[in-house]
Protein backbone atom coordinates (compact mmCIF):
# COMPACT_ATOMS: atom_id res chain seq x y z
CA UNK A 1 0.00 0.00 0.00
CA UNK A 2 1.27 3.40 -1.01
CA UNK A 3 1.03 5.98 1.99
CA UNK A 4 1.94 9.67 1.88
CA UNK A 5 1.53 12.26 3.88
CA UNK A 6 -0.07 15.81 2.92
CA UNK A 7 0.62 18.94 5.23
CA UNK A 8 -1.88 20.96 4.75
CA UNK A 9 -1.22 25.03 4.71
CA UNK A 10 2.26 27.07 5.91
CA UNK A 11 1.16 26.84 9.12
CA UNK A 12 0.95 22.84 9.87
CA UNK A 13 4.47 21.69 10.67
CA UNK A 14 6.04 18.79 8.95
CA UNK A 15 5.97 15.77 11.45
CA UNK A 16 9.37 14.96 13.02
CA UNK A 17 10.69 11.62 12.32
CA UNK A 18 8.37 10.16 9.56
CA UNK A 19 9.75 7.72 6.67
CA UNK A 20 7.09 8.22 4.59
CA UNK A 21 6.93 10.84 1.54
CA UNK A 22 5.89 13.86 2.51
CA UNK A 23 4.01 16.44 0.06
CA UNK A 24 2.71 20.10 1.14
CA UNK A 25 -0.78 21.53 -0.38
CA UNK A 26 -2.56 24.65 0.55
CA UNK A 27 -5.12 24.66 2.91
CA UNK A 28 -8.13 23.20 2.17
CA UNK A 29 -6.83 21.34 -0.80
CA UNK A 30 -8.72 21.08 -4.17
CA UNK A 31 -9.05 19.20 -7.09
CA UNK A 32 -5.22 20.23 -8.50
CA UNK A 33 -3.42 19.75 -5.28
CA UNK A 34 -4.72 16.19 -4.43
CA UNK A 35 -5.95 14.56 -7.41
CA UNK A 36 -2.34 14.18 -9.37
CA UNK A 37 -1.17 12.14 -5.73
CA UNK A 38 -3.94 9.49 -5.94
CA UNK A 39 -2.01 6.53 -6.52
CA UNK A 40 -3.44 3.62 -8.78
CA UNK A 41 -5.02 0.53 -6.13
CA UNK A 42 -4.66 1.28 -2.44
CA UNK A 43 -3.05 3.99 -0.56
CA UNK A 44 -2.99 5.46 2.57
CA UNK A 45 -3.12 9.27 3.21
CA UNK A 46 -2.74 10.93 6.27
CA UNK A 47 -3.59 14.55 6.49
CA UNK A 48 -1.67 16.64 8.53
CA UNK A 49 -4.03 19.75 9.12
CA UNK A 50 -7.40 20.57 10.22
CA UNK A 51 -10.54 19.33 9.90
CA UNK A 52 -11.78 21.14 7.38
CA UNK A 53 -8.35 19.84 5.36
CA UNK A 54 -9.09 16.76 6.05
CA UNK A 55 -12.78 16.92 4.87
CA UNK A 56 -11.41 18.52 1.56
CA UNK A 57 -9.27 15.26 0.93
CA UNK A 58 -12.14 13.08 1.37
CA UNK A 59 -14.47 15.29 -1.44
CA UNK A 60 -11.55 14.69 -3.43
CA UNK A 61 -11.55 10.74 -2.92
CA UNK A 62 -15.45 10.71 -3.04
CA UNK A 63 -15.52 12.61 -6.84
CA UNK A 64 -12.57 9.97 -7.80
CA UNK A 65 -14.45 7.07 -6.78
CA UNK A 66 -11.92 6.26 -4.30
CA UNK A 67 -13.18 5.78 -0.99
CA UNK A 68 -13.22 1.85 -1.05
CA UNK A 69 -9.59 1.76 -1.61
CA UNK A 70 -8.10 4.51 0.24
CA UNK A 71 -7.52 4.29 4.21
CA UNK A 72 -7.37 7.88 5.61
CA UNK A 73 -6.00 8.88 8.70
CA UNK A 74 -5.49 12.64 10.75
CA UNK A 75 -2.56 14.02 12.13
CA UNK A 76 -4.39 17.23 13.98
CA UNK A 77 -2.77 20.38 14.30
CA UNK A 78 -5.02 21.67 16.51
CA UNK A 79 -6.20 20.03 20.34
CA UNK A 80 -9.68 20.89 19.60
CA UNK A 81 -10.29 18.99 16.65
CA UNK A 82 -13.87 17.79 17.16
CA UNK A 83 -13.32 14.98 14.02
CA UNK A 84 -9.74 13.61 16.66
CA UNK A 85 -12.32 14.08 19.49
CA UNK A 86 -15.26 11.91 17.47
CA UNK A 87 -13.34 9.04 17.08
CA UNK A 88 -10.47 9.10 19.67
CA UNK A 89 -7.19 10.45 17.82
CA UNK A 90 -4.96 11.02 19.76
CA UNK A 91 -4.08 14.94 19.35
CA UNK A 92 -0.43 14.28 20.64
CA UNK A 93 1.83 14.20 17.37
CA UNK A 94 4.17 11.52 17.77
CA UNK A 95 0.61 9.29 19.20
CA UNK A 96 -1.11 10.75 16.03
CA UNK A 97 1.80 9.67 13.24
CA UNK A 98 2.40 6.15 15.12
CA UNK A 99 -1.30 5.94 14.65
CA UNK A 100 -1.74 6.93 11.18
CA UNK A 101 1.43 4.45 9.76
CA UNK A 102 0.52 1.72 12.16
CA UNK A 103 -2.85 1.35 12.69
CA UNK A 104 -5.83 -0.08 10.70
CA UNK A 105 -8.87 1.64 8.97
CA UNK A 106 -12.40 1.21 9.71
CA UNK A 107 -15.36 2.74 8.37
CA UNK A 108 -17.12 5.52 9.68
CA UNK A 109 -20.32 7.67 7.92
CA UNK A 110 -19.48 10.27 5.38
CA UNK A 111 -21.64 12.48 5.52
CA UNK A 112 -22.89 14.84 2.43
CA UNK A 113 -25.33 18.11 1.26
CA UNK A 114 -26.89 19.12 -1.17
CA UNK A 115 -24.36 21.56 -2.24
CA UNK A 116 -22.27 19.24 -2.98
CA UNK A 117 -20.06 19.33 0.02
CA UNK A 118 -19.05 16.80 2.67
CA UNK A 119 -18.98 16.65 6.63
CA UNK A 120 -16.27 14.61 8.26
CA UNK A 121 -16.56 15.70 11.94
CA UNK A 122 -19.16 18.81 12.81
CA UNK A 123 -21.57 20.73 11.44
CA UNK A 124 -23.51 23.71 13.81
CA UNK A 125 -25.73 26.24 13.22
CA UNK A 126 -26.06 29.35 15.64
CA UNK A 127 -28.60 30.45 16.68
CA UNK A 128 -31.21 29.08 14.33
CA UNK A 129 -34.84 29.45 13.09
CA UNK A 130 -36.12 26.71 11.42
CA UNK A 131 -38.56 23.73 10.72
CA UNK A 132 -36.69 20.50 10.19
CA UNK A 133 -37.19 17.05 9.85
CA UNK A 134 -34.89 14.04 10.30
CA UNK A 135 -36.09 11.88 7.76
CA UNK A 136 -39.50 11.70 8.26
CA UNK A 137 -40.06 13.12 12.03
CA UNK A 138 -40.43 17.11 12.53
CA UNK A 139 -37.68 17.35 15.23
CA UNK A 140 -37.56 21.78 15.18
CA UNK A 141 -40.67 24.12 14.04
CA UNK A 142 -39.07 27.31 15.94
CA UNK A 143 -35.85 28.39 17.18
CA UNK A 144 -32.76 26.96 18.35
CA UNK A 145 -29.93 28.10 20.73
CA UNK A 146 -27.81 25.26 18.33
CA UNK A 147 -28.36 22.79 15.85
CA UNK A 148 -25.38 20.24 15.33
CA UNK A 149 -24.63 17.49 13.53
CA UNK A 150 -22.10 14.54 13.61
CA UNK A 151 -21.46 11.33 11.94
CA UNK A 152 -22.78 8.29 14.05
CA UNK A 153 -21.48 4.69 14.83
CA UNK A 154 -21.38 2.88 11.59
CA UNK A 155 -23.74 0.34 12.48
CA UNK A 156 -26.54 3.24 13.01
CA UNK A 157 -28.10 5.48 11.27
CA UNK A 158 -25.06 7.71 9.93
CA UNK A 159 -25.82 11.19 11.48
CA UNK A 160 -26.94 12.09 14.66
CA UNK A 161 -28.36 15.36 15.58
CA UNK A 162 -28.26 17.63 19.03
CA UNK A 163 -31.19 20.52 19.14
CA UNK A 164 -29.97 22.78 22.40
CA UNK A 165 -32.98 24.84 23.59
CA UNK A 166 -32.94 28.31 23.93
CA UNK A 167 -33.89 29.68 27.62
CA UNK A 168 -31.80 29.65 30.67
CA UNK A 169 -31.81 25.30 30.95
CA UNK A 170 -30.74 24.75 27.91
CA UNK A 171 -32.16 21.60 27.26
CA UNK A 172 -30.77 19.15 24.49
CA UNK A 173 -33.05 17.13 22.36
CA UNK A 174 -30.88 14.31 20.37
CA UNK A 175 -31.90 12.06 17.18
CA UNK A 176 -30.22 9.88 15.12
CA UNK A 177 -31.38 9.47 11.17
CA UNK A 178 -30.14 9.05 7.52
CA UNK A 179 -30.96 12.20 6.74
CA UNK A 180 -31.85 16.07 7.84
CA UNK A 181 -33.56 18.75 6.09
CA UNK A 182 -33.64 22.01 6.97
CA UNK A 183 -35.78 24.96 6.11
CA UNK A 184 -34.96 28.08 7.44
CA UNK A 185 -36.66 31.54 8.32
CA UNK A 186 -36.67 34.02 5.31
CA UNK A 187 -35.84 36.58 7.66
CA UNK A 188 -33.03 34.96 9.48
CA UNK A 189 -29.77 34.22 7.65
CA UNK A 190 -28.45 30.92 8.48
CA UNK A 191 -25.06 30.29 7.65
CA UNK A 192 -24.00 26.76 9.07
CA UNK A 193 -20.66 26.56 10.03
CA UNK A 194 -19.11 22.73 8.46
CA UNK A 195 -16.06 21.44 10.03
CA UNK A 196 -15.14 24.82 11.03
CA UNK A 197 -15.44 26.90 7.80
CA UNK A 198 -18.51 28.94 7.57
CA UNK A 199 -20.77 28.94 4.37
CA UNK A 200 -19.70 32.08 2.22
CA UNK A 201 -23.37 33.11 1.97
CA UNK A 202 -26.80 32.56 3.78
CA UNK A 203 -29.11 30.06 2.58
CA UNK A 204 -32.60 29.05 2.65
CA UNK A 205 -32.37 25.31 2.79
CA UNK A 206 -30.25 22.64 3.44
CA UNK A 207 -30.14 19.14 3.73
CA UNK A 208 -27.67 16.56 5.54
CA UNK A 209 -27.71 12.79 4.17
CA UNK A 210 -25.21 9.74 5.17
CA UNK A 211 -23.12 8.36 2.07
CA UNK A 212 -23.81 5.08 0.66
CA UNK A 213 -19.97 4.84 0.83
CA UNK A 214 -18.60 5.02 4.02
CA UNK A 215 -15.18 6.38 5.02
CA UNK A 216 -12.27 4.30 5.81
CA UNK A 217 -10.33 5.67 8.82
CA UNK A 218 -7.42 5.14 11.22
CA UNK A 219 -8.43 5.33 14.64
CA UNK A 220 -7.77 3.67 17.47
Amino acid sequence: MHTMVLVCGSETPQPPGTTVPVTRVPEVPGKKDVDPLLSEGEQRLIVAGTDADFAAVALRLLRKGRLADTDMALLPNSRRSPLARRWRIPVRSDRALALACEGTASPVPLIRDDAGGVLVADGVVTPIRAVAYCEERLVLRSSARELRVQPSDVDDAGIRIRITATGPLRRKRRYVGRALQLGFDPDSAARPVLDGVPRPRPINLWTWYRHTEDLRLIRP
